[in-house]
């Protein structure tokens, strides 16, 4: 069993605070576009430059979109490229595991119904 580094240890005590976990799993996400996005490049046997040309941008915008801390991509831009490189791109949107209720300015209104007394019969001797 392989021992975890103090990189692990560190991590998963980090991963405890729920702003760090979103903030990596979101660096996550652009990290895995970027090295699919370069991948599929090299396997096609074009330099960013070739690539550039023939989606019709520049050499400039291919190494943004490879970069792991870029966050720009727009789909449009994304489908241009995968077609080119003869790939197609899927997005997936998915609820959080915990659902949050939707922040609302005014206050709930308690909506009461008025009751009825209830009628009692009184006799009298």
């Amino acid at each position: 069993m392989k021992r975890p580094t103090n990189f692990d240890i560190y991590l998963k005590e980090q991963l405890k605070d729920p702003d760090f976990a979103d903030r990596f799993e979101k660096a996550g996400e652009a990290w895995d576009v970027a090295i699919k996005l370069a991948s599929l490049r090299k396997a096609s046997g074009l330099s960013q430059k070739q690539l550039a040309k023939r989606v019709g941008t520049s050499q400039q915008q291919i190494s943004r979109l490879e970069s792991p801390s870029y966050e720009g991509h727009s789909l449009s831009m994304l489908r241009r490229v995968a077609e080119v490189l003869g790939a197609s791109v899927h997005v997936e949107i998915k609820p959080q595991k915990t659902r949050r209720l939707p922040i609302v300015a005014e206050r709930k209104e308690v909506y009461r119904t008025k009751r009825k007394k209830p009628q009692t019969s009184i006799t009298r001797k």
